[in-house]
């Protein structure tokens, strides 16, 4: 889509909100999506009936027009009326992984068989026995919005991330634990499984909200921890434990972006920006592919790296 469009299409409602303007009129504020992605919606001068009646979840056609609103596209809905679930094709709606979720899963355990610890390595196999958890893994987005939010894009994101510290980790041989960078960079993000939906419409659950992610990682990490202690019948070392649950609290990097902690041992460095890398470059592609202004030089700004991108990088 480009500014200046009239549009007449089925969408996806991501969410809906009844807003009241400066002179006191109701308007609609909503997020539009197919598996292309998704256009902040505003449908001025409406009434509660007609925010009643778009499905929480579900479908719409809606008429318009696309405009320029400060930098970012929008759509001005001039009509929407509910749309039959059953007439509409899901997967032109939910976003996918464009790469083979079995064979990218496939490739991550190989990665992870480089984990000698063994007390690593029973912990992780607890992970990877619990079949409802895996399941839920491979298909679990990495994100809400900002990079690879979509089906398959939380085991999208740790596998890039697998492939990096995989060519990383044999220039520090000797400053780096990779059996926990490894280990770390698994779990890193596990918790998203449980914080956010992967129905027809991504956000969050009540226990995503409660929680978050790190701290549903961080509780995964000492209850499979006490399971490998209880069936081995010897303790497991409270330090991997801790050293691993910092990783998790601290991958994020600083404490505004959502850590409790900062990273304060090497490995949580190395996966903080293993991870800030794989997002980023992600980010940036995808950014610059999905601008359909194909004359310029630059993107728009995106807000979320604060700058435009330039696109012929790559032709140079």
């Amino acid at each position: 889509m480009v500014a200046g469009e009239m549009i007449d299409q089925v969408f996806l409602v991501r969410d809906k909100e009844l807003r009241t303007a400066r002179n006191g009129s109701l308007y609609l504020q909503c997020g539009l999506a197919d598996r292309t992605g998704t256009i902040a919606g505003r449908m001025w001068q409406t009434s509660e009936s007609i925010f009643n009646s778009i499905p929480p979840d579900g479908f719409v056609q809606a008429k318009g027009r696309t405009e320029d609103y400060r930098g970012t596209l929008q759509f001005v809905i001039d009509a929407l009326r509910p749309w039959p679930s059953e007439k509409v094709d899901l997967s032109d709606f939910l976003a996918v992984t464009p790469f083979d979720i079995e064979e990218m899963w496939a490739e991550l355990l190989e990665i992870l068989r480089d984990v000698k610890d063994r007390h690593l390595r029973a912990l992780l196999k607890k992970f990877f026995e619990d079949r409802d958890l895996i399941a839920a893994f491979k298909r679990a987005p990495a994100a809400m919005t900002v990079h690879h939010a979509y089906i398959g894009g939380l085991l999208e994101h740790t596998l890039g991330m697998a492939r990096a510290a995989k060519a990383v980790l044999p220039l520090y041989q000797k400053e780096l634990n990779a059996d926990l960078v490894l280990a770390g960079i698994f779990l890193h993000d596990i918790g998203k499984i449980a914080e956010l939906t992967t129905g027809t419409n991504m956000g969050y659950t009540d226990r995503g909200q409660l929680l978050g992610h790190i701290t549903i990682a961080s509780i995964w990490i000492h209850q499979r921890a006490q399971q490998v202690a209880d069936e081995s019948g010897e303790p497991f070392p409270g330090k991997i434990v801790d050293v691993l649950t910092h990783i998790v609290l601290s991958h994020h990097g600083t404490l505004e972006f959502g850590s409790p902690r900062l990273p304060a041992v090497p490995e949580a460095f190395a996966v903080h920006y293993l991870d800030n890398l794989d997002a980023k470059i992600w980010t940036t592609t995808h950014q610059i592919a999905a601008d359909p202004d194909t004359k310029s030089s630059f993107t728009p700004y995106v807000r979320e790296l604060e700058t435009r991108l330039y696109k012929r990088s790559r032709e140079l």
